[in-house]
């Protein structure tokens, strides 16, 4: 009878030569779409319909995403980015400039009221 040996330290005992697989995975690039910046812009800060139409640019950065299409979506998401921090800053100055009005408006009404002795 023949018997098998097997080696003690567990280490094979082959001839042939070690294959290996390389799988090359496809960094996926992010391309941010800015849709839900633009819908806010859209909704609350809609100075001179930009918010609008960066939302459209979003949406068609978000299209062309979808196709495979990153420099296309890249190109309408700068654009998007763009038109939101300008509805952005435009709002914001808005909001500002309409509420010094507000308080100078008050003011004046206060003032008028105490002269006309109706307010005390």
């Amino acid at each position: 009878m023949m018997q098998n040996k097997v080696d003690v330290r567990g280490a094979l005992l082959s001839t042939a030569p070690a294959t290996t697989t390389v799988i090359n995975v496809p960094e996926e690039t992010v391309v941010p779409d800015h849709v839900v910046w633009s819908l806010f812009n859209t909704i609350f800060l809609n100075s001179f319909c930009l918010g609008f139409v960066a939302f459209v640019y979003s949406v068609k950065a978000r299209d062309r995403k979808m196709v495979g299409d990153l420099t296309g979506a890249q190109s309408f998401a700068s654009t998007a980015r763009c038109l939101n921090i300008w509805a952005l800053v435009l709002g914001i100055i808005s909001i500002v400039l309409l509420g010094m009005a507000y308080a100078a408006a008050y003011g004046a009404l206060l003032q008028a009221m105490q002269e006309s002795g109706r307010y005390h």
